[in-house]
């Protein structure tokens, strides 16, 4: 692994924040949908989770990103780190009440998700501030990787708290507490004031940025090979069904397997920043994400489901970096908030619309037809439209006309 960037204090300081922080979020990421399915039983509901997310991710990642590029991006990453805080402390204080109410749940993942979605669009903008242009590829992996850690710490610990009496208040309270260390790194950044080349805030702003992306097929190919990996094969939704059905409700490990994959392709990434290919390298890794899920889904011993989830997430993260890479060195820096918005809109929009039609589908159908389905559909529509979209296919960062970004 590259760990140049950790040299940089301030990266080093935003880093070690978030992977904290990540920690603590996953334990609310696992206890809600996990809460939702003890109330009601149902997948459709725990679907509902993530269709909760992404109107406010869209929304906000949007307008967010417009945001960043118009006012202080440490100032604005502090406060919405705030308000997300704020709403973990809103989810145990409805568990310790014991209201049950599916609805109040719901608007409360929607508010956070908005939150959310701002403090990712200044967080993914402040990074090509802080580190010099050859180090981006390196500090996304870093990012990655410790986001990943996170996500195999804390959905072992939340299957192992939703399962104890009281243990849905035990996961938000930890939560909560592990997310302060976000909020000392954003308190600790340097001013990261626009340079003043961005337009003022306002829906034409937005409108600008999409109008950017839209005229680059390399842009658009990105996202768009994002949007069917998580829309059509991501299974999370469906994790606390097959768990109870088939695991004897030991969900934990479900949640974690795509991180742990996550996690050793971080560790072992040294080669990503050199491969220039970089379309290519996009769409394989995302053909290998939906043959790992479509194969996971026809086994049925944990151990086996785990490992699968884990090459498929292996796969996820060398996708994850490509397509951040991809924007970060594509886009102006008066341009980045607002398409690290977009990146959010899609990255987390996603798997959240994913989870929506996981769930449905499972619904109308079977568990096992809507994981499997969904990762043979994800291969075949990525495999042919990155092929066909030539400037894509073709995309190498060694003639490529990306502009330059500027250094800290």
């Amino acid at each position: 692994m590259d760990t140049r960037p950790v040299a940089i204090p301030a990266y080093k300081r935003l880093l070690i924040g978030q992977g904290t922080s990540f920690v603590g979020s996953m334990l609310t990421q696992v206890a809600v949908p996990v809460q939702i399915y003890a109330i009601s039983q149902s997948s459709l509901y725990v679907g509902l989770v993530g269709l909760a997310g992404l109107v406010p991710i869209v929304v906000f990642g949007l307008y967010g990103g417009a945001i960043a590029d118009a006012m202080d991006r440490r100032t604005l990453y502090m406060w919405s780190s705030t308000g997300t805080w704020a709403v973990t402390l809103a989810l145990l204080f409805q568990t310790l009440a014991g209201l049950n109410s599916i609805g109040l749940i719901l608007a409360l993942v929607s508010v956070q998700s908005a939150f959310f979605a701002i403090a990712s669009s200044a967080r993914g903008a402040i990074i090509p501030r802080i580190v010099d242009a050859e180090l981006v590829p390196a500090a996304n992996t870093l990012n990655f990787t410790v986001g990943n850690i996170g996500q195999v710490i804390g959905p072992l610990f939340a299957g192992f708290l939703v399962t104890r009496h009281n243990g849905f208040a035990y996961a938000y309270s930890l939560d909560a507490v592990l997310f302060t260390a976000a909020l000392y790194s954003a308190f600790r950044l340097p001013s990261i004031a626009p340079d003043g080349s961005a337009p003022k805030l306002g829906l034409r702003s937005v409108g600008e940025g999409l109008r950017f992306i839209a005229t680059s097929p390399v842009l658009v190919m990105s996202f768009l090979v994002d949007i069917a990996a998580m829309v059509l094969a991501m299974p999370r939704a469906l994790f606390p069904a097959v768990a109870d059905a088939h695991f004897h409700g030991a969900v934990g490990p479900l949640y974690a397997a795509i991180a742990i994959g996550s996690v050793v392709a971080g560790l072992t990434s040294g080669w990503i920043g050199r491969v220039h290919r970089q379309g290519v390298a996009l769409v394989v890794a995302i053909v290998c994400w939906g043959g790992a899920v479509a194969l996971s889904g026809m086994a049925r011993q944990l151990w086996l489901v785990v490992g699968l989830l884990a090459l498929a997430g292996a796969a996820d993260l060398v996708s994850a970096v490509y397509r951040q890479t991809i924007l970060q060195t594509y886009a102006p820096d008066e341009m980045r908030g607002r398409m690290q918005g977009v990146f959010i809109a899609v990255v987390a929009g996603g798997p959240r619309l994913g989870d929506l039609r996981a769930g449905a589908t499972a619904s109308a159908t079977t568990t096992t037809i809507s994981w499997v389905g969904g990762g043979l559909a994800c291969m075949v529509v990525v495999a042919v439209a990155g092929v066909l979209v030539r400037p894509f296919w073709r995309y190498d960062t060694r003639t490529a006309h990306a502009v330059a970004i500027a250094e800290a």
